[in-house]
């Protein structure tokens, strides 16, 4: 279990003073010149040594990606952007970060953009997120006024400036390239890659794109060392995460842990246990709505890390923990899922168009039980075409929660089918 003077983010819950002058109280801000005197290759590979895997869900090396940007300039500017566009269903970490402990993620922005070589940082952040936009921006005027953004920033010799962008409300805009289109007042589409956004991608220009959380550790590992940071979690599953636990837990919670703990602890330590007990739990989607499920006894003894729960058949994603008791209609769940990415599908891609209006119309009918046994498979199927037939993972997103259900709760599916043949649906929970 992660101890007090391990946590990153010291004011999670919003206890303390999240002004700059509490923030710098906490020991933020400290030191920060020195840390940009190292230099860019030096901050680059101490992230390398961290084991820092992004934490916006794909968990890519954040080091190795801020690698990717070229060494010497060609006329071009760099640019940072930071994806603030918290929509996954079930996730709410990054709010936590902006609303109560926002300058840890403004001294990350200039960190990261001096080891990338860049002048200009933009945030990207969620259209619904009016609170969490109001305590950012209160947090960036203040860092300016104290001459931490802007020309010299922080004494460091490196110009800086960090704007605020807010979207209007689009979950496309949450994949990296959707996002640097409506940053650039375009409509929220994926571009195709190559070429990736390190070669061209904010107007045409070297960028990367960061999840709030991947940027916001990074003056606290550079400032206690890569070896410390790496000494959480198992090996290639680094660090300290926040978790965000929701679903028929006694205690919903956000909270930072160590990765690799096991589901279990997470939930007896910080959830105060599955609601109705240990026996009443029937499934666990463990990343965000986007991951498959995973049932209740497969999950008890599960790590919480990248790889492992690849093991269980499902995947880390963004650590947003949703928990179904018993009393859950699972079918129900799942095509509320599907209903949400047949919604938010940009349409440019056929398989998502397409596929994503027509699994949801399967999957309303299996919730009534109006379907044949056969369409399951015919379902299963039509997610194996959508799945990776797509620009963006918008269409793996919508092929996996329903895969996750279809292996998991297949006798589910099929007695509540037969109980609507034989006329017995009153008994079913299909109101």
């Amino acid at each position: 279990m992660l101890k007090d003077q391990d946590r990153i983010f010291t004011n999670l819950y919003g206890m303390h003073d999240r002004s700059l002058k509490g923030a710098q109280a906490r020991g933020h801000w400290d030191g920060t010149a020195k840390i940009i005197q190292q230099g860019r290759g030096a901050i680059v590979d101490q992230m390398k040594a961290s084991g820092l895997r992004g934490r916006g869900g794909a968990g890519f090396p954040t080091g190795l990606k801020w690698s990717f940007m070229p060494k010497e300039s060609d006329g071009r500017p760099a640019y940072l952007v930071i994806n603030a566009d918290e929509s996954e269903p079930g996730t709410c970490k990054d709010r936590e970060i902006m609303r109560h402990d926002p300058h840890t993620l403004i001294e990350g922005a200039l960190i990261a953009s001096f080891a990338m070589g860049a002048h200009t940082s933009y945030i990207y952040i969620r259209g619904e997120y009016i609170r969490e936009r109001e305590a950012l921006q209160a947090a960036i005027d203040e860092a300016y006024d104290a001459g931490l953004l802007g020309r010299n920033a922080a004494g460091s010799g490196w110009d800086f400036d960090l704007f605020l962008h807010h979207g209007a409300g689009a979950y496309i805009c949450g994949e990296e390239t959707a996002l640097l289109e409506s940053l650039e007042g375009k409509k929220g589409m994926p571009r195709m890659k190559p070429p990736f956004p390190a070669g061209a991608g904010l107007y045409g220009c070297p960028t990367t794109v960061n999840n709030v959380e991947s940027i916001a550790v990074v003056p606290t590992i550079l400032r206690r060392g890569p070896e410390w940071f790496a000494g959480f979690g198992r090996p290639n599953n680094a660090g300290t995460k926040i978790f965000g636990i929701s679903g028929h837990v006694n205690t919903p919670c956000v909270v930072e842990e160590e990765m690799s703990i096991s589901f279990e602890e997470l939930i007896e330590k910080h959830c105060g246990g599955i609601r109705g007990g240990w026996d009443n739990l029937l499934a666990v989607i463990p990343g965000g709505s986007s991951v498959p499920c995973v049932r209740g006894e497969n999950m008890r003894d599960a790590v919480m890390d990248f790889d492992a729960l690849r093991e269980v058949g499902s995947s880390l994603g963004t650590a947003a923990v949703i928990v179904m008791d018993k009393q859950t209609d699972i079918i129900k769940a799942i095509w509320r899922l599907s209903k949400f990415y047949k919604h938010e599908s940009c349409g440019q891609c056929t398989p998502c168009r397409e596929g994503t209006g027509w699994m949801m119309r399967v999957m309303d009918r299996l919730v009534r039980g109006e379907a044949e046994i056969e369409e399951i498979d015919m379902l299963f199927d039509v997610t194996k075409q959508v799945e990776g037939h797509t620009i963006c993972a918008l269409g793996d997103a919508a092929a996996w929660p329903i895969q996750g259900l279809i292996r998991n709760f297949r006798e589910e599916i099929e007695d509540r089918i037969k109980a609507n043949k034989s006329g017995r649906m009153g008994a079913m929970a299909a109101e």
